[in-house]
């Protein structure tokens, strides 16, 4: 197996449904300008909240992905 280099970058995801689908929403966005796309983990949970009420779901994912360059 050849050596390889990643590079992780944090992205924010959100979602008026779930947490998950906020995760989700980050990586299909990631994945229309990045290549390779190997890992994804998510590293803090979070929700907007307007006037009282939960507005969105939000997800802080760092994804790795090969270091073409």
């Amino acid at each position: 197996m050849a050596d390889s280099v990643y590079k992780i970058i944090e992205l924010v995801g959100t979602s008026e449904t779930s947490w998950e689908e906020a995760a989700k929403n980050a990586v299909e966005k990631a994945s229309e300008s990045l290549q390779e796309l190997r890992i994804a983990e998510v590293s803090s949970l979070d929700m907007r909240i307007e006037d009282g009420k939960v507005a969105a779901y939000r997800a802080r994912v760092k994804i790795s992905f090969k270091y073409l360059g």
